[in-house]
C-alpha cells in the first residue's frame, strides 16, 4: 500500500473513489440522485483542480498496485488555534477493514503537524456507523453534534476532535470571557470554518447547555449575525461562514 500526496492528475480517480465510498456508506439513507449530485458538486473537475493546488489543503492518496483506492482531505483554517477540518475520508467498499483509513489518517496528521495544525476536527452523519466507529477507534473526542439539511430532509452530524500535539493534555476548551458584564464560556473545541477563520460556539454555562451565539475566531467579536439557515457573519470583520460538504451543495 502507497500513500502519497494527490495531483490534478488524479481528478477522475477522485471522483469514482467519492462515488463508491459515499454509496457504500450512505445508500440506506440517502438516494442515488442524490449522492451523485454531491460528487458532481463537491469534486467537480474545476473544484477539485483548485483544492490540489491549494496551500491551505492537504489531499493525500492511498494506492494499491497503483489503482487509488482511498483518500483523505483536510483544510487548514487560522485564527486563535490553527484547526484542519477533515472534510473526508473516503476508502472504497473492497478495501475497508485493512487498515487503509488508519494510515491515510496518519499521513494527514504529519502534514497537519508539519503545517502547524493544533488540532484536527472531523464530522459524520450518525447513519454512517462504520465512519463513528472509525473516530472512537482513534482517539477523536465527541465533542456536539449539528442538524444538516441535504436535499430537503434533515440528518444528524456528529462532530469530533482530536489534538495533534501529543504532550499536550486534551482540554475541555472551554474559555470564559466577558461580553458586557455577562460571562460567558467560548468553546474552542466546537467550531465551524469560516471565510477567514472558524467561529466558536459561545454558551452561557461550562455545562454548555444554554447557548449563547458564537464568537469569530479572526477578531474574538461576538457580534456576529445568524440567520434561519445558519449562515454566519462577523459584523465587525465580515468573516463569513464557509459553505462546506452537505451544505456547499444544497444551500
Amino acid at each position: 500500500m502507497d500513500v502519497r500526496d494527490a495531483t490534478t492528475e488524479d481528478v477522475d480517480d477522485i471522483r469514482r473513489v467519492a462515488t463508491e465510498s459515499l454509496t457504500a456508506s450512505y445508500g440506506h439513507a440517502i438516494d442515488e440522485e442524490t449522492i451523485t449530485a454531491a460528487v458532481d458538486e463537491w469534486y467537480s473537475p474545476e473544484r477539485l483542480r483548485e483544492s490540489l493546488t491549494d496551500d491551505a489543503e492537504v489531499f493525500v492518496l492511498a494506492l494499491d498496485n497503483g489503482t487509488v483506492v482511498g483518500f483523505a482531505q483536510s483544510e487548514i483554517s487560522d485564527g486563535r488555534e490553527t484547526v484542519g477540518y477533515l472534510d473526508w475520508l473516503h476508502v472504497v467498499p473492497d478495501h475497508r477493514g485493512e487498515g487503509i483509513g488508519s494510515q491515510l489518517l496518519a499521513r494527514l496528521e504529519q502534514e497537519l503537524v508539519d503545517a502547524g495544525v493544533d488540532r484536527l476536527e472531523g464530522r459524520v452523519l450518525t447513519e454512517n456507523r462504520e465512519g463513528v466507529s472509525f473516530y472512537d477507534e482513534q482517539g477523536f473526542t465527541e465533542v456536539g453534534e449539528r442538524t444538516v439539511d441535504i436535499h430537503g430532509e434533515s440528518f444528524t452530524e456528529r462532530v469530533f476532535t482530536t489534538f495533534l500535539d501529543e504532550e499536550e493534555p486534551a482540554p475541555s476548551g472551554l474559555v470564559e470571557k466577558q461580553v458586557g458584564d455577562r460571562t460567558v464560556h467560548v468553546a474552542y473545541d466546537e467550531s465551524v470554518r469560516g471565510s477567514e477563520s472558524p467561529f466558536f460556539a459561545v454558551y452561557l454555562d461550562d455545562a454548555q447547555t444554554e447557548r449563547y451565539g458564537w464568537m469569530c475566531g479572526a477578531d474574538e467579536s461576538f457580534d456576529v449575525a445568524i440567520d434561519t439557515m445558519e449562515r454566519l457573519e462577523c459584523n465587525e470583520c465580515g468573516n463569513r461562514r464557509k459553505p462546506v460538504r452537505w451544505d456547499a451543495a444544497y444551500l
